[in-house]
């Protein structure tokens, strides 16, 4: 499969600092939700340079022990930076509905991807779409609650 250009990444860096934008001065009224999904922003630290770094998301299966996130960058061929971030330092944090939750990141093992990726299509049929679009496997995350 072909590889994304530079130039579908720097999209992606301008839709993800807009959405940021919006949310923030509409006081989280404006896309709080994406395709019916509540939107998040993953906190991690760069595995290269050490500084914090975050990311708008959806998770398409959330409860008050988990959230789920898919590690898709819309069926690229490599994986989102994010994930390489929180691969390197699971300890992360989420904002999501307004609250801030340390949480510790992983990925799903091969049997809770399967149990998952039902839940994750039915949430948003596009993520199957982009699972067709790459050979890689997408990673789905799964944040847990970090231990006190």
């Amino acid at each position: 499969m072909a590889k994304q250009s530079k130039r579908s990444d720097r999209g992606l860096k301008f839709m993800n600092w807009s959405h940021k934008a919006i949310l923030r001065l509409s006081g989280g009224r404006v896309l709080s939700t994406a395709f019916g999904m509540p939107t998040l922003e993953l906190h991690t630290i760069g595995r290269k340079s050490g500084q914090r770094r975050s990311t708008m998301l959806t998770s398409p299966v959330y409860d008050e022990h988990r959230i789920v996130i898919v590690a898709s960058k819309g069926g690229d061929d490599r994986n989102p930076l994010w994930y390489g971030n929180l691969t390197a330092e699971p300890d992360v944090e989420i904002t999501m509905k307004g609250q801030t939750r340390k949480m510790r990141a992983r990925t799903a093992t091969e049997a809770e991807k399967a149990v998952l990726w039902p839940q994750i299509v039915a949430s948003y049929k596009g993520y199957g779409g982009y699972q067709q679009k790459t050979d890689r496997q997408i990673p789905v995350v799964i944040c847990e609650p970090r231990p006190a």
